[in-house]
């Protein structure tokens, strides 16, 4: 792990259980003590170059992801054995699909910090959509406070602080604080929270596609090695048979975001439901209008409450992006699912636990859960799972596994609400589509 671009206490520990879990500590960074920093430090850390501090997340999402270890080393004959059960499974799903390109897709085997980085960056353009629609309706807000004669004198502020407020281009004078103050730190929180949520969820992933979120690199199979050790070992698998069934999961995967529409709409359809976003100003400022810039425990209990930023900011205007979106994950889960029992069954004498085992790990996801799905509106429950799997054994005992590839040949052959919970609605649709005296 690179260094941190500021000072850590070498006795904060983010897996010490005696404590409850603070994925950010003062001014939302991971052992982060203001008492070591001078002014040059904490100017790098509230600088930014954009509407999120990514130097942040990426340092947060590391130093989380590790959860107080180290990141251990990856012994080459176990990324030759997890490379020949990729290749392996790979066969099995392109003579199962069609999808040919999983055959030369790109293997990786990595640590929990680097699927982190992976997934920030595929995050980077939604979260920045984000920060934008938060960041333009703060500058709304502060023009009516400005308009209204809502002033605030500035020399209240004491030298201490408003130097460094100076000194970073802000002018907290002529409108009430509020706006300012949050414009001052929202690429701070907007950092954390990114890092925090992706380096936890980075600590369970066994591969890259344990969740249905969206990715912009080149599809292909991963693994996250001491993850899967560590899942080996609490659930009493023979490893092999686990890395064999995530080799199959990851090259179902990876054959869907193969299909030329599916990462582009999985994307555009995430962007599209982030734009929506609607700040409730008077809801923000209930739940942040006592912040004070000048208690670091304050900004630290800010930080804190990812949930109430965007639940402040929620509007019916994501209601269309919301239904597709869950259309579509839904979809990708069922039938990754229903290829995988049909895949892996014959080839795996412990299935039924080694399913169990992780769909149980997949759905609970914890805080991080809940932020994705606040975020992106991507709720993974076990209703969800099952809906998909549903529907998809639904289209296989109609139409068999052909019907149910026909699932991805078009971004309108997805399944609607209703479909969802009647495949032969869907069945008859897309018969009808293809009948042209219909």
């Amino acid at each position: 792990m690179s260094d941190l671009p500021f000072p850590i206490d070498p006795d904060d520990n983010p897996s010490d259980s005696g404590a409850a879990f603070d994925p950010f500590g003062m001014l939302g960074i991971p052992g982060f003590d203001p008492t070591q920093m001078n002014l040059a430090d904490l100017m790098r850390i509230l600088q930014s170059d954009g509407p999120v501090n990514w130097e942040i997340a990426k340092q947060t999402a590391e130093y989380v992801a590790l959860d107080g270890s180290d990141d251990p080393s990856i012994p080459s004959s176990t990324v030759a054995e997890l490379i020949e059960l990729a290749r392996i499974a790979s066969d099995y799903v392109a003579n199962e699909t069609g999808v040919t390109e999983v055959l030369s897709a790109p293997v990786k085997v990595i640590g929990a910090p680097e699927w982190a980085r992976l997934h920030l960056d595929s995050l980077r353009v939604v979260l920045e959509t984000l920060a934008t629609t938060l960041s333009g309706s703060l500058e709304a807000a502060q023009e009516i406070d400005s308009e209204n004669g809502l002033a605030f004198d500035p020399t209240l502020l004491p030298p201490e602080l408003a130097g460094p407020l100076s000194a970073l281009g802000l002018n907290m004078g002529g409108a009430d604080p509020f706006g300012g103050i949050m414009k001052m730190i929202a690429p701070i929180l907007l950092g954390t929270q990114a890092g925090s949520m992706i380096g936890t969820l980075a600590r369970n992933a066994l591969g890259r596609y344990d969740l249905p979120l969206p990715t912009t690199d080149a599809p292909g199979p991963t693994f996250v090695l001491a993850n899967l050790v560590k899942f080996e070992s609490e659930w009493s698998i023979e490893p092999r048979d686990l890395r064999l069934y995530i080799a199959l999961h990851e090259a179902v995967h990876t054959s869907i975001r193969f299909r030329p529409w599916v990462q582009s709409a999985l994307a555009r359809i995430s962007n599209d439901y982030v734009s929506g976003f609607d700040i409730d100003v008077a809801r923000l400022e209930e739940q942040f209008g006592g912040l004070d810039p000048m208690n670091p425990e304050s900004i630290a209990a800010a930080a804190e409450q990812p949930d109430a930023i965007l639940g402040a900011m929620r509007s019916p205007r994501q209601e269309p992006s919301a239904r597709a979106l869950r259309c579509l994950v839904i979809a990708m889960v069922g039938y990754g699912d229903c290829i995988l029992e049909h895949l892996a069954k014959p080839l795996l004498p412990e299935f039924g636990k080694i399913h169990e085992a992780v769909r149980r790990h997949r759905v609970d996801q914890g805080d991080s859960g809940r932020f994705v799905e606040n975020l992106l509106g991507i709720r993974l429950d076990r209703d969800a799972v099952l809906l998909g799997q549903n529907f998809c054994s639904g289209i296989v005992e109609r139409e068999g596994y052909a019907g149910l590839h026909r699932l991805w040949e078009s971004e309108s052959m997805l399944p609607t609400p209703s479909e969802l919970e009647a495949p032969g609605l869907w069945l008859a649709r897309i018969e009808l589509q293809e009948d042209p005296s219909a």
